[in-house]
This record gives C-alpha cells, structure tokens and sequence, in this order.
C-alpha cells in the first residue's frame, strides 16, 4: 500500500516536471525537444486542433523572435488509470513582439490546460492538450495575425 502511494506521487511529480519543460522549450523555441513532450499521436487544441508537427509549425511562425513566457500552476493531476492520467493546469502567458517604430505589441493571457497523460516507454507524456482562455489583454499595438 505504501508502495502504491509512493508510485501516485512519484507519477504526479514526473507530470508536473513534463509540464514544466513544456513551457520552457516554448519560451526557449526548443522545437526539436518540444516534440518529445508528447506522444507521436497526440492532438493539441490551441486554438484549432492540431497534431504536433502543425502546432509546432503554427506556434514557430506566430511567435517569431517574440520573446514569451508562459507559466502553469495549481495543477489537478489524478492518475486514472495504469499508464493514464488527467491534468488541469491554470495559466499565465506574456508575450512581447520586437519594436517595429509603433505601439508596443504582445499580450497578456489567462486560462486553463485541460492535458491527458500516457506513459509510453515509462515516460510521461502528453496526449491530448486543450488551452480554454479566460482573458486576453492585448497592448496598445495588438497581436500579430496568425
């Protein structure tokens, strides 16, 4: 039982730290190693479902030589099964897009992950990722199209 216990929290961590280098090869534009969050299948849906390759490609372009960073916290993780589990993640994002001579442009956003997890290979992962926003506060020279 205690075994048991150990084996829930020690999967919950390794969650929380998938999650975290999510964020961070995101904001470092580590696309390469972003892929290997999730699992070869999975689909992400951030403003239109998309497989991995297409949000990669997507997110590449929008975001440019933006700089961003992007923060998840108090997550609700429950592991539902073997190899299985659901996360629920509260989130942060502020983007600023390079000077172009007018107002500045970027953003500030509010929201939540709604993840499913599988362990393959006895790793984490992310299979499905859906971003629901709550705010978006543009600054005073908007957001790029996408």
């Amino acid at each position: 039982m205690e075994d048991d216990r150990l084996r829930l929290l020690l999967d919950i961590e390794e969650i929380r730290q998938l999650k975290a280098r999510y964020f961070r090869y995101i904001d470092t534009k580590d696309w390469g190693v972003c892929r290997e969050v999730f699992t070869a299948d999975a689909r992400i849906d951030i403003g239109g479902v998309r497989t991995v390759d297409e949000f990669i490609s997507v997110t590449r372009a929008w975001l440019g030589d933006a700089v961003s960073v992007h923060s998840g916290s108090m997550p609700e993780i429950d592991i539902t099964g073997p190899g299985e589990a659901t996360g629920i993640w509260g989130m942060r994002d502020y983007i600023v897009f390079p000077d172009e001579g007018g107002a500045p442009r970027g953003m500030r956003g509010y929201g939540h992950y709604h993840d499913r997890y599988r362990r393959i290979d006895g790793r984490w992962r992310i299979h499905t990722t859906r971003l629901t926003r709550l705010r978006i506060d543009p600054f005073e020279g908007g957001l790029p199209d996408v």
